[in-house]
């Protein structure tokens, strides 16, 4: 028996819940508007997880970016979505899950012409151990000085996901990055 597809959330211009799509479906050219959201994990020393996204991924494969991201399934809530992604994606447990940037929005188009178009609050986390990546996932890992990663990401904003470029520096705005 096949395995059921993984579904998004749909959501109106006002970030409504009005559907369903499959998510191998949804990011194409011309990507719905969908419920997302996004986690950037400390370590005890302070320091940020910083992925690098597997060259398979069907948009921005390769590329620098946050610890990880996904989507809450229908009706799960995002902190249930948060574990589960830690644990398939980085093979990770976390905990104090919070919320850091809760309207967080963006539209972005990959070198390939994908759309991500997400309402996708950001949650910071503490990291229970060491990350094991699912290499269908991320390619690499690193422990990033948050400070060291904001200098990278300003002067070579190119290598990384656009999400992380706009995401990191309202973090450091809000003094989520001095720990």
């Amino acid at each position: 028996m096949g395995q059921s597809p993984e579904l998004v959330v749909l959501l109106s211009e006002a970030g409504e819940p009005i559907g369903t799509a499959n998510k191998a479906d949804v990011h194409t050219t011309d990507t719905a508007l969908h419920q997302a959201f996004s986690c950037h994990v400390f370590n005890a020393s302070g320091r940020i997880l910083v992925t690098r996204r597997a060259l398979a991924k069907k948009t921005w494969p390769g590329v620098w970016t946050n610890s990880f991201c996904g989507h809450p399934a229908p009706g799960e809530d995002d902190v249930e979505a948060i574990i589960r992604r830690a644990q398939f994606e980085l093979g990770l447990r976390i905990s104090s899950i919070q919320v850091a940037l809760p309207d967080f929005r963006y539209r972005a188009v990959d070198a390939s012409g994908i759309v991500e178009n997400e309402i996708c609050p950001v949650y910071t986390a503490i990291a229970d151990g060491e990350p094991e990546p699912n290499p269908d996932e991320v390619a690499e890992y690193y422990w990033a000085n948050p400070q060291e990663l904001l200098v990278a990401v300003d002067a070579a904003n190119f290598a990384f996901s656009p999400w992380l470029t706009l995401q990191l520096p309202r973090l450091a705005e809000a003094g989520i990055l001095a720990r």
